[in-house]
């Protein structure tokens, strides 16, 4: 049954110091660790069998206070969209896999409701949103979930200051991961399509924010930077995913400003557009496609197949029109 009642906006924060185990944030590793010291990487399977469940979106600071964030190298997904004073918010989308802690965590926006249409019934974890945005998320298809639903779930810890030291303990919100078939986002997997140029590096930059993402032939991945300096796991970590799209989008003014009067921008995710989509060293012209907002994203190449990514985390950064 989705909560309605809200309790006012920061009374069910948490007003005890509680610090948050920052070792413990990733997967379990054991004796399956890799030879180079870094955790295995989570099972990620796109199998029809049915999900037990709704993925798990955590909206995640971006700011250099926040850094190094909590349990980013888990999702399956991470989307990366500009946010007021040309900065950036990051939503990580968990299936196949759950860590013990994600964070910090921020505010919701507009965008992200139609972002998280292509789910069924998603667990949104967020922080909180400007007050005539709540009834939107109540009335979204969608399971809110913030401290004020939730005070078990989250913890404050005791070596950040506010508003950067709130963190997600996802399975207090859901028992286990639900598995690929929850992951409806529309992309495939596989084989890389034919041309594409090769690309060492790939920076998108917003007004008062950038993404690098810089190819490693060793790691099969690409290293990401979030500002010109390496983005980190809270264990010291690179993270680096295995595909990188550079979605193009319409971004417009929402009907909604910050507590100084800057308008929170809207990103328009349903449409068409064009898009470069980062694998195994090369760059891929592509066209994205999602019809509404309950359809996920389709990308194909320019004689329309589709263009499937590599296996393992994708990142999606949204980028104005080129």
């Amino acid at each position: 049954m989705r909560r309605r009642m809200r309790r006012g906006r920061g009374a069910a924060l948490l007003t005890a110091a509680m610090a948050v185990s920052l070792a413990a944030a990733g997967c379990t590793t054991g004796p399956d660790a890799r030879q180079d010291g870094r955790a295995p990487e989570p099972e990620r399977t796109h199998s029809t069998a049915p999900a037990s469940g709704p993925v798990l979106a955590v909206k995640v600071d971006n700011v250099p206070a926040a850094r190094p964030q909590t349990g980013l190298e888990a999702a399956d997904v991470v989307y990366a969209e500009p946010v007021e004073a040309g900065l950036s918010r990051l939503m990580a989308i968990y299936a196949t896999a759950l860590p013990a802690s994600v964070g910090p965590v921020r505010s919701a926006r507009e965008s992200d409701l139609e972002l998280l249409g292509q789910f069924d019934r998603p667990v949104l974890a967020f922080s909180g949103a400007q007050s005539k945005l709540l009834p939107l998320i109540d009335k979204a298809p969608l399971r809110a979930e913030s401290p004020n639903e939730a005070p078990g779930a989250y913890l404050r810890a005791a070596d950040r200051q506010a508003p950067h030291n709130l963190y997600l303990s996802p399975g207090k919100l859901l028992p286990k991961p639900s598995g690929g078939a929850a992951l409806t986002t529309g992309f495939t997997y596989g084989k890389a399509p034919a041309g594409g140029r090769a690309e060492s590096s790939r920076t998108v930059r917003y007004p008062s924010a950038s993404f690098t993402f810089t190819w490693s032939g060793s790691r099969d991945r690409w290293l990401v930077s979030l500002d010109g300096d390496p983005a980190r796991t809270a264990d010291g970590g690179r993270l680096a995913p295995a595909t990188v799209v550079v979605q193009h989008v319409k971004v417009r003014e929402s009907h909604f400003r910050d507590f100084r009067g800057s308008n929170s921008p809207y990103v328009e995710s349903v449409g068409s557009g064009k898009a470069e989509v980062l694998r195994e060293g090369r760059a891929y012209e592509a066209t994205w496609k999602r019809g509404s907002a309950a359809d996920g994203t389709a990308f194909t190449t320019k004689d329309g197949k589709p263009l499937n990514f590599a296996e393992g985390q994708v990142w999606v950064v949204f980028a104005g029109h080129s």
